[in-house]
């Protein structure tokens, strides 16, 4: 059964920025309940960023990443007569975007040794720039549907 929670409805804006993904990515990088320690995470990656790219708005430059790093197109096992095919489909909106959190905050937890919010400056920057980890993972994503795409009419 999947899990299904309410986090759409009751969403509230972020405190600093009024943005709703600003909100959302706040709760994924929220580790045991510990909302004051995500935000002050987030916002200082935002600060960095405004460090680093003077001329951007930092909350401009986390948007433009989030949209760089969803992914278009991704593959799904299809079982048809015996054999497993990697079939290339659609992603649908909620997905896009919590697979682009998924990957850019994979990214921030693989680099080890820094704090937090500089891997997480430095991975945001990278997506705005179109380059970095969460950046190679949805070329791979796009690259094995195009490989597949010999398969697509097998979609449903």
């Amino acid at each position: 059964m999947a899990r299904i929670t309410a986090s759409r409805k009751q969403l509230k804006p972020d405190p600093v920025h009024g943005s709703l993904l600003a909100s959302k990515f706040i709760n994924c990088l929220m580790h045991d309940g510990k909302k004051s320690i995500a935000q002050g995470l987030f916002y200082g990656a935002l600060a960095i960023i405004k460090e680093r790219l003077p001329d951007e708005e930092p909350i401009e430059v986390f948007n433009q990443a989030v949209e760089n790093v969803k992914p278009a197109i991704e593959v799904r096992s299809k079982r048809v007569g015996g054999a497993a095919y990697q079939v290339p489909m659609q992603v649908n909106r909620v997905r896009q975007q919590s697979l682009s959190f998924r990957w850019i905050l994979l990214a921030v937890r693989d680099k080890k040794g820094r704090p937090t919010a500089i891997k997480l400056a430095d991975e945001l920057i990278a997506a705005f720039k179109r380059e970095g980890a969460a950046m190679t993972r949805r070329e791979n994503i796009h690259r094995m549907a195009d490989a597949n795409k010999a398969f697509a009419h097998f979609g449903w």
